[in-house]
């Protein structure tokens, strides 16, 4: 499937190396098939002595010699890289945008007719390829190319396709989700401290705790609340513990978290 691609970087972020990472460690591309450009020159050197990967002298040559070409930059800078690099666009290759709120009308507007564009929602557990990816596809993409764009993604973690109007929210579930998780994760180990556990046990307590309940969700494909009953008895400790995370709504307040993050997300697709 990707032997005979030659992939472009416009973007050299976090994500990006992720995505990098991913696909020469879970994939048969080889670090020459891969291209990048980024306005820091300190950046790009970083990445081409890390993954042996080439370096572009601007977006516009990195465009026009891509066969996929993946816009990983900010959604603010956007409408400059695509003013950029529409003019070098003629042989139509697929692009990927993982900018957050940017919308495949908006992409569109600023390719040339007919550019088959996917858009992606990734996120930060995509540096450890435990990331949770999902993909929009535009008006021209192949089927074919979709498979292209979900192996991709595979290869830092889990991508799923799914409808455009899903992806505001999506934006704020999982894109938005490894900060809330990250509070909690903080907010546990400093209460381990608070009762006098030491830093590092509280840590380690902390981490395992939260890997085996994933584990024991995905795994039992039980109902969380199901989950939760087992661990609750009547009268103990758990059961009042939970009735102070009541009280105090961090139910309530983690789906207002969700939907503060999609409302922004619809934003920033508007701006």
């Amino acid at each position: 499937m990707f032997e005979s691609l030659h992939i472009g970087f416009i973007g050299g972020g976090n994500m990006g190396e992720a995505l990098i990472k991913g696909l020469l460690s879970a994939s048969p591309l080889l670090p020459d098939q891969i291209s990048i450009y980024d306005v820091s020159t300190t950046r790009m050197k970083y990445l081409e002595a890390t993954y042996k990967i080439r370096l572009s002298a601007n977006a516009a040559d990195l465009a026009a010699s891509s066969d996929v070409l993946i816009l990983a930059v900010k959604p603010q800078t956007m409408s400059e890289v695509l003013g950029g690099i529409q003019a070098h666009l003629s042989h139509r290759p697929l692009v990927i945008s993982i900018a957050a709120g940017i919308s495949l009308a908006v992409l569109s507007a600023g390719l040339p007719e007919g550019t088959p564009i996917v858009r992606v929602m990734p996120n930060t557990p995509a540096l450890v390829l435990q990331g949770a990816s999902t993909l929009a596809r535009g008006t021209h993409v192949t089927d074919q190319q979709m498979e292209v764009a979900l192996a991709f993604f595979q290869a830092v973690g889990k991508a799923i396709e799914v409808q455009e109007q899903w992806m505001d929210a999506v934006t704020g579930l999982s894109g938005s989700g490894p900060a809330y998780v990250l509070l909690i994760i903080e907010s546990l180990i400093d209460a381990g401290v608070l009762m006098g556990l030491p830093r590092q046990t509280a840590r380690e307590l902390t981490l395992q705790t939260l890997l085996g309940t994933v584990s024991m969700v995905q795994e039992t494909a039980k109902h969380p609340a199901a989950l939760k009953d087992l661990i609750t008895s009547p009268g103990g400790t758990t059961i009042r513990g939970l009735q102070v995370l009541e009280d105090r709504g961090v139910r309530g307040a983690l789906m207002e978290a969700v939907e503060a993050a999609t409302l922004r997300s619809r934003e920033l697709g508007r701006s």
